[in-house]
């Protein structure tokens, strides 16, 4: 090897980064300045963040997300349910706390990703928007110097003059809504447009779901309520059971308010979908302001909506009504409790009943508080305090009885639901054993010692309603459908280009040259070119000695004479 290729290659490997350099040598040149390659990493991420490989990826990231949302119960949704949820799976509970599982839309990294998705597709459509302009705006491409090489071809000769030819083709082009222009001894057309079009609407319309869900979650307000078939609700803040409002709210809430005048539940009694509701509807009188009432009923996704409030039946339950006497004889307490299903089959329930006027018979305040589980179908002998089907068809209610102080003065608050006997004292039968009774409807329940009764005098049906206010929901249908629409049409659609070619042979007769050229495969464009060269032999009749053909000499005047 020569002193000047051993040279060269020294110089060569003193420009590797990973090449040694050795004493005395000359060091390589700088890279590129810190700011420099801050710049160069920005651009790099946000070409890798723009293109579609990366917005499908996070598509399809945020498709895995919802999926927890979906199966694992939602603090937005039902907050009793990640309650039982928790009761239920001690260990599992801990762990999606910290993966925030039980907010899965407002959590960090749902979020991350519906941002990050929010930012591909804008930094996908408005460059895209831009270039399918300028395509609107350009002319179609010229004509090849050889059509008989594209993917269908026809030709003739014919004795009508070229100029004449190219006139016919653009207006029968046009005709055909082609856009077309004349370049020299060829027309040049296209058609298909709307399939760019139509990728462009649904990236748009993904951006528009992505806005409205956004908005929809930013200015949403939601609340509960438990009513007790007979009572009424009024849409005040002070009414609801629970209350929610999103980041900016939604404004003045809707005058309103209805009575639950009656609430119907029917059930499979038979076959392996026993206990399946059939019927669940609630039947309500509602108003507007100072406006009269109105009947209508509430179903399973058949809302009551009222100036875009809607107002949706969730659950149900029962309410057994009782009547307690306190040592006096007194009613301290009468009307219906409210008891929450402990399983939802057959609707065995439990609650409790306070009674914080009470007087005991040295007429001291004596405060009575009762522990109860309701079972709206008991079978007697079956050993068990259980319900055996969800409808009522044989209440019983069982009582555990305390006194002492329900905790209720000091402004504690506390779960109407469920008794705090912290402070109460049980009462005990003659055998010195906790005081509990069994009650039918129409029994009475005897305290010891004459401190009061308590009669079980019927039960009734309660049902749960959500009443939300939720904006966007009207851009979302308006995204979906046309998501639907975009999509179509970048499928169904097919872009193809054509171009005819007249030109004088050098024995005086035109020959007239047809090709198309598409951007997917297409069996439809032969046939479209063929159906172009018959509706043009109208004008350009083959010669007598020449009939039209394709580059393998195919003859005819039909689809068959172009060349797939």
């Amino acid at each position: 090897m020569s002193t000047t290729d051993e040279r060269e290659l020294t110089d060569a490997a003193s420009q590797l980064s990973t090449a040694p350099v050795e004493d005395g040598a000359e060091q390589p040149a700088p890279g590129l300045s810190p700011g420099r390659e801050i710049v160069a990493w920005t651009r790099w991420f946000w070409r890798q963040l723009t293109s579609m490989r990366v917005a499908l990826i996070l598509l399809f990231l945020l498709s895995l997300g919802a999926i927890p949302g979906s199966l694992i119960p939602q603090n937005a949704v039902d907050e009793s349910k990640v309650a039982a949820f928790r009761q239920k799976h001690e260990t599992l509970a801990p762990l999606y706390d910290k993966l925030q599982l039980f907010d899965v839309y407002s959590s960090v990294w749902f979020s991350a990703i519906y941002i990050l998705l929010f930012v591909s597709l804008a930094g996908c459509i408005v460059p895209r928007s831009w270039q399918f302009v300028g395509q609107l705006r350009a002319r179609p491409p010229k004509a090849p110097g050889r059509l008989n090489r594209l993917p269908a071809y026809a030709t003739w000769r014919t004795d009508t003059e070229p100029e004449e030819v190219l006139q016919a083709a653009r207006q029968t082009l046009r005709k055909r809504r082609f856009r077309s222009y004349t370049a020299g001894d060829a027309v040049s057309a296209e058609k298909g447009y709307l399939r760019e079009a139509g990728n462009l609407l649904f990236h748009v319309a993904l951006f528009l779901l992505l806005i409205a869900f956004a908005v929809g979650r930013l200015f949403q307000v939601e609340g509960g309520k438990l009513i007790v078939e007979g009572d009424s609700f009024s849409n005040t803040l002070t009414q609801y059971d629970y209350y929610k409002e999103s980041v900016y709210g939604a404004g003045d809430r809707e005058s309103f308010g209805f009575t639950l005048d009656k609430f119907t539940a029917r059930y499979q009694k038979t076959g392996p979908q026993k206990g399946t509701p059939r019927v669940f509807r609630a039947d309500i009188t509602y108003w507007q302001g100072d406006g009269p009432g109105k009947k209508t009923t509430i179903e399973v996704n058949k809302p009551l909506v009222v100036n875009g409030t809607k107002v949706w039946l969730l659950s149900n339950g029962y309410a057994p009504v009782v009547t307690v006497k306190d040592g006096k004889g007194n009613i301290a307490f009468r009307g219906p409790v409210a008891m929450i299903p402990m399983e939802k089959k057959n609707l065995s329930s439990q609650g409790a009943i306070k009674v914080p006027d009470a007087v005991g018979k040295n007429g001291k305040q004596n405060q009575l508080g009762f522990q109860g589980f309701l079972m709206p179908t008991f079978i007697k002998g079956s050993g068990q305090m259980a319900s055996q089907f969800p409808e009522l068809l044989n209440p019983r209610l069982l009582l555990t009885a305390y006194q002492g102080d329900l905790g209720l003065d000091d402004g504690t608050p506390q779960n109407v639901y469920q008794l705090d006997t912290s402070k109460l004292k049980q009462f005990k039968d003659k055998d010195g054993q906790p005081f509990a009774q069994s009650l039918g409807v129409g029994d009475t329940l005897t305290l010891p010692d004459g401190a009061g009764t308590l009669t079980f005098d019927g039960v009734k049906p309660w049902a749960t309603f959500k009443i939300s206010k939720q904006y966007g929901n009207g851009w979302a249908l308006t995204g979906a459908l046309t998501a639907i629409a975009g999509l179509a049409g970048s499928l169904f659609i097919q872009r193809r280009r054509v171009w005819v070619r007249a030109r004088r042979d050098e024995d005086g007769a035109t020959v007239v040259e047809l090709a198309g050229l598409g951007r997917s495969e297409s069996a439809k464009l032969p046939e479209e070119l063929a159906d172009l060269a018959v509706k043009l032999q109208t004008t350009a009749p083959p010669s007598p000695e020449s009939a039209p053909e394709s580059e393998s000499g195919e003859s005819g005047a039909s689809a068959e004479g172009a060349r797939a």
